[in-house]
C-alpha cells in the first residue's frame, strides 16, 4: 500500500462534500499538472491518502481511500489528463495543520513542507503513521 495526499480548497470541493459521496466515491479530476497526474498513475485501489483542506484552514481534515485506479478524466477530452476515483474511509478527529506539520522535525522532508502548492502529493510510511497519530486516528 503506498499514501498519498490530496488538496482541495473546501470552496470548490470539500470534505463534506467526499464523505457526503459514500461508498461511490468521487473522480479526481481537474488536475493540470504532469507531476500531480503522474503520481495519480501510480496509485493502485486500496492506497489510503489524506484529504487537505488548502487555502485558509491548511490542514488534514480526512482520509481517503483510492477505489479506481488512473483513467480519462471526465471533465476534459484532452487525453493527456487523467484521474483516479477516491471515497472517504473517516474523519480526523483533530485537524492536522500546516504549521503543526512544519513544527515537527520528523516531517522536515514530507513533500507538502517542501513543495506545499503540489495538489497530489506523495507520503512516506513514516509520515503516513506520524501524522495519523497527530490527527488521533489508527494507521
Amino acid at each position: 500500500m503506498a499514501y498519498w495526499l490530496f488538496k482541495s480548497e473546501p470552496s470548490t470541493w470539500s470534505w463534506q462534500q467526499q464523505l457526503d459521496k459514500g461508498e461511490h466515491g468521487e473522480e479526481w479530476d481537474g488536475v493540470r499538472n504532469y507531476q500531480a497526474r503522474n503520481f495519480m498513475r501510480e496509485m493502485t485501489v486500496g492506497d489510503r491518502g489524506f484529504f487537505y483542506h488548502s487555502q485558509t484552514e491548511k490542514a488534514v481534515v480526512g482520509i481517503v481511500e483510492v477505489i479506481a485506479e488512473a483513467h480519462a478524466d471526465s471533465t476534459t477530452d484532452d487525453e493527456r489528463w487523467e484521474c483516479v476515483d477516491i471515497k472517504a474511509v473517516c474523519s480526523v478527529t483533530t485537524p492536522v495543520t500546516l504549521s503543526m506539520i512544519k513544527s515537527d522535525l520528523r516531517l522536515a522532508e514530507m513533500v507538502l513542507v517542501r513543495n506545499s502548492r503540489l495538489s497530489v502529493q506523495p507520503v512516506r510510511e513514516a509520515e503516513w503513521k506520524i501524522i495519523c497519530e497527530m490527527a488521533g486516528v489508527r494507521a
